[in-house]
This record gives structure tokens, sequence and C-alpha cells, in this order.
């Protein structure tokens, strides 16, 4: 047999393309070529498959080889076509079975002693594996990752020739998931921080009804460590959000652990981190930071250091819960449903309004301070609140329990299953065409919140923030209609007088 053809699959954002690797073996010089729009990982393949083959103890074919990977016109990257070419040489050249072929997708780098390596983005190439009803053979390195589609027909394997011994009716060992922890995650509880119980009912607001929060305060009154236990209150993902945001971890270039299954992400780029960093790029565009907080938190502390351009790029996202990159071959869209949460100073000096320390800031150094900010972003905040200094004396006080951790993670499910129950999904994901629906209010919060928009200035998209927040009050207390007091607390919360 001098032709063969084998199953892999390519990574094109979330999604796993399949791809049929042709491999034919012809007379005439010797020669390897791989065509079907090869990037330079999948080239250099060549040599890794050579010496694969030879130090397994396995013939090269001394004949002109040809690789084709089809379809032509989806580029192919990295390593993991490696095992796939491998196994196509070999049973073209007679050396190993074609059965083996008809039911199984391969996987994997091939090292040049023959064993094989793990790669990235498994997750999503089991889940289309389990999908198509085709096993698949991977390194054993990934066996965690992809023991996590429990609908999959896996098999692990160390070297290439176990792949052999497999050919010949010798079962490969099937993946398995193991219970694994870390020992580095050190669980964080709201009970650690003392006092600051205001901003605590704001972050519990704010996880009720997945609103976004900025939080102002001078320096070390504890505004990144509220926001740091934020996860520790969301309710807990579902098999669906587990899924999606393991799938973006694995195709990109921090890689994915089992250990994180299940973890709402809780994601913080520095300030000096640039554009493609947050949006995401490359020219097969691998997910940023936006994405790689889908589901999660994604926390940006000393918010006007921030380039004002990278924080444009945020607004978009932040209403369609999505990211499009686009390039001159390709265009992947990448989920980008995530809580944004954001810390700063009040001033250039960072004690405007401190009650221990005077300001140095003329009022001119302030609003420059305050408008490095757009207007366009601060209006798809839902919360602007202030974290002001504690006293020292209330550090030997004990935290109220129901704001610990625990009691606020309760008061956040129930929350959001009456949100779930009546709209099917949280507040703050209402469109403006079911705010009416959802949020009606009575003549009386009509009126409050027409005043409040004319006093205030407020856009028709703060108008609507203020309704969905409202709504969000009132299931924290089960209350079915939006009354004047969650209201007036909504208003309150967003309100703020940016200039000053």
């Amino acid at each position: 047999m001098s032709l063969a053809t084998v199953l892999s699959r390519a990574q094109n954002g979330m999604h796993s393309q399949p791809i049929t690797i042709e491999t034919h073996l012809a007379n005439g010089l010797p020669a390897f070529t791989v065509v079907g729009l090869p990037e330079a990982a999948v080239r250099e393949s060549k040599d890794r498959v050579r010496g694969a083959i030879q130090n397994s103890g396995f013939t090269f074919p001394n004949k002109r080889i040809t690789v084709n990977l089809a379809p032509a016109d989806v580029p192919k990257e990295g390593s993991r076509f490696d095992l796939a070419i491998a196994v196509g040489i070999l049973v073209a050249s007679g050396q190993m079975d074609a059965a083996i072929l008809e039911t199984h997708e391969f996987i994997g780098e091939l090292a040049l002693s023959g064993e094989i390596r793990e790669v990235r983005g498994v997750l999503p190439t089991a889940l289309a594996c389990s999908v198509a009803k085709r096993a698949l053979i991977l390194p054993e390195a990934n066996e965690q990752e992809a023991a996590l589609i429990s609908s999959l027909t896996g098999y692990k394997a160390k070297h290439i020739l176990d792949i052999f011994a497999h050919s010949q009716g010798e079962q490969l060992p099937n993946i398995r998931a193991q219970a694994m922890t870390d020992p580095d995650q050190v669980p964080l509880d709201f009970a650690d921080i003392k006092g600051q119980e205001h901003a605590k009912r704001v972050l519990l607001i704010a996880a009720a009804g997945g609103h976004n929060v900025l939080l102002m305060g001078p320096p070390g009154t504890g505004k990144s460590m509220l926001a740091s236990r934020l996860p520790s209150i969301l309710p807990e993902m579902t098999e669906q959000e587990a899924l999606e945001t393991a799938s973006l971890y694995s195709i990109s270039h921090h890689g994915f652990s089992p250990v994180q299954w299940g973890r709402r992400p809780f994601r913080q780029p520095h300030h000096s981190a640039s554009s493609p960093a947050l949006v995401g790029g490359g020219s097969n565009p691998k997910p940023g930071e936006i994405s790689l907080a889908h589901n999660g938190v994604l926390f940006l502390d000393e918010l006007p250091e921030f380039h004002r351009q990278v924080l444009e790029v945020l607004r978009e996202p932040l209403e369609t819960h999505r990211i499009s990159i686009s390039r001159a071959t390709r265009q992947i869209d990448y989920p980008a449903n995530f809580q944004l949460i954001a810390a700063m100073n009040p001033c250039p000096c960072g004690y405007l309004g401190d009650s221990q320390r005077a300001c140095r800031d003329t009022p001119d150094q302030v609003a420059r301070y305050r408008n490095k900010i757009s207007g366009p972003f601060i209006d798809r905040i839902d919360i602007v609140t202030e974290v002001p200094r504690i006293d020292h004396q209330r550090l030997s006080e004990e935290t109220p329990k129901e704001f610990g951790s625990h009691y606020m993670r309760e008061a956040v499910a129930q929350a959001r299953a009456i949100q779930n129950e009546r709209q099917g999904c949280p507040n703050a994901s209402l469109s403006a065409a079911h705010i009416n629906q959802f949020c009606a209010l009575d003549n009386d919060c009509q009126a409050m919140l027409n005043h409040a928009a004319k006093s205030l200035h407020l856009s028709m998209r703060s108008y609507h923030r203020i309704q969905k927040l409202a709504r969000t009050i009132a299931d924290l207390v089960a209350e079915p209609t939006i009354t004047t007091a969650h209201l007036a607390e909504a208003i309150q919360l967003r309100r703020i007088d940016w200039q000053t």
C-alpha cells in the first residue's frame, strides 16, 4: 500500500477542524514534502518524524514521500500533526496495519526518540472527536485534560511503539480522570478583611447581578483585596461554562491545568499591557486577557495608568460579551462574558477626601487624572463606590458573619436563582428590549429615576443600568417589585461627580 489517509484536527479559534492527512510513497529520488499550507512548525515535522521513525526501530522509506494536509486552504500550525504524519508513513510503507486508521484520530508531537509529547488545544479536539464518535489517540501528558470530556473514547500513548502494538491488537490504556488538588491554592474569604462593610455590600450586589464595579479610594484601603475575593462568592460554574473557559485556556499560550476545572478565572493584567494582550492576537489569533476572564472576573488595578486606547478596546466586549479578531486569512470570534472590577486612586497623589492626609493636587490635576478614562468607558460601569480608610482600632473587631464569603455566596446564589427563573440570565445581561418587562417601575419610581436622569445628566445606557441594578437589589431581599428604596440605593451607587 503506497497511500494512507490519517485523520487529525487543526485548531481554529475554539473550534477543532478535521484535517485529512494523505501520505503517498512514490518511486523517484528520495524526498519528503509537506503541502497544504503548513506553517514553520509543521514543515519542521519532517525532521522530527524521520528521527522518530528511525530511532524506534522502523525503516524510513527511501522513496519520494508527499504528505498532503487537506483542506489545503486552511492554515496548519504547531507540532500536533507529527504523530499523524508518522503513522501515515508507517501504514503507507506497510509497517503498520491500516485498520487502525478507520476509527481513530491522532494528535501529538514527536520527540526524536519516538516519544509522544503533549500539545496545546487538546480539549476542543477531544470534544470534537466525542461529537464525531471517533476514538482519539493522544499524548499521555494530555490525559487529564481530555478526560474532562466524559463521552470521549480516548487512548493515551507514551511512544510511537505503543501505537504499533495497538495496531497489532494490544490495547492502549484508556484515558481516566484523576482527582487533583492544587496545594498552592489558598481560599480567599471576605471575612479576612476588617471593616469596609459598604464595599462588601457593593460587591455582593455586583456578584448577585453580574454588574461592573469601579472602586475608588486612597492607597492601602483594601481595594485589591476586595476585588480578589469576588470569585469566592460567585455562583458555581455550569458544565457548559466550565467547558468554555477550559477550552479558552487550552488553546492559549498559558495552557490549561485540570486543577482549574470549574473555577471562575480571575485575571489581573498589569497596567503596562498592550491592546493585543487584552484582546488577543497573532497570525493564528489566540485569546487575550478579556477572553481568558470569560465567565469570571477581569480586574484592572490602577485604572488611569492603563493607556487610554487599551481601555477603549473593552467598550465593545462589555456590551456584546464577545471579541472578534480579524486577520488577512481568517477572523476568529472568542467569548468575553466577564465581570469588570476596576480600582483607582481618587487623584494623582491618592489622598483626595482622605480623613488623615491632605491632598496635594490642584483641581486641574485631579481633572486631568480622571479624564484619562473616557466618558463612554465610565458609562459602562454599573457601580462607582468609594473605599475609604478604616480606623486602625477596628482591626481587632470580629467581621460580621453576614460579610463572610460563605453567607455572601448563599445570598448571591438565591438572587441568581430568582433571576434564572424569571428571565434565564443575570440582570446585567438583560437586553434593552427586556428591561421594561423584567425591571418595571411604578409611577413613583419612574418619577424618581427621571428626576435623577435629568439632574445627573444620565445617558440612556446609564438609565437602563440603574434599572437593572435596582432589580438586583430587590432580588437580594426577594422582593417581586422594585421599590423607591431599591431604586434610591441604585442611583446612589451609580452617582459620581467625575470632574471634582
